[in-house]
């Protein structure tokens, strides 16, 4: 029978954050289990799962590909795109990885017709790197994160996550509201200026606090 592992036992051992863990529950890439009391513990199969994949790191040399992408031209012009790129740059070059290539996106993480992921893609089918590597998973697309990483684990390209994200309720709810703002949009396009209005509204008063 597994040994189970209280989550800070098991994140010292992974060497890793608790809320790392608990991100990881919720994204699916972890199996945790309940006791009768309802807390969650780690079992020893999964540590010695998640040791073996660290071991399986890409290899020093790997050709990396940078994906990076801010939502709006004001994020581009503060500098927050630059500074993606460059914290990438610096997590390649101290594993020893190749940067081959650098992509920037300024587009929502809604949209699927981004001339950046298009290249991207067109990167991984013909081969030209092991690894794209991004700053958080939604700097690649909001939805559909596992198929994509399926997708090009399927041509032998890994997707390294540099940065631990551990959002806070209102940071999960400013992004919720531009979801359905952007949906709305679509369904109803210019016959929704009033609810157009009053979802920007909202969204403006929860990003100032």
């Amino acid at each position: 029978m597994d040994k189970l592992y209280r989550l800070g036992e098991a994140a010292k051992i992974l060497g890793v954050s608790v809320s790392t863990l608990r991100r990881w529950d919720r994204e699916g890439r972890i199996r945790l289990v309940r006791t009768p009391g309802g807390q969650r513990r780690v079992p020893e199969s999964e540590i010695k799962r998640l040791l073996r994949l660290r071991e399986e790191q890409p290899r020093y040399g790997a050709r990396v590909i940078i994906y990076a992408r801010v939502s709006s031209y004001r994020q581009r012009d503060r500098g927050d795109l630059e500074r993606q790129v460059n914290y990438l740059r610096a997590y390649a070059r101290e594993r020893g990885w190749i940067v081959v290539n650098i992509i920037r996106d300024v587009a929502s993480g809604l949209r699927t017709d981004r001339r950046g992921l298009r290249k991207l893609f067109g990167a991984v089918l013909d081969g030209k790197c092991d690894i794209v590597l991004i700053t958080y998973r939604d700097r690649l697309t909001r939805f559909g994160f596992e198929y994509i990483e399926y997708f090009f684990n399927r041509f032998g390209v890994r997707i390294e996550i540099a940065m631990d994200e551990e959002k806070s309720p209102m940071e999960e709810l400013v992004e919720d509201f531009k979801i359905v703002k952007s949906f709305t949009a679509r369904i109803y396009g210019k016959r929704s200026h009033k609810a157009k209005r009053l979802l920007e509204a909202v969204l403006n008063e929860l990003e100032g606090d």
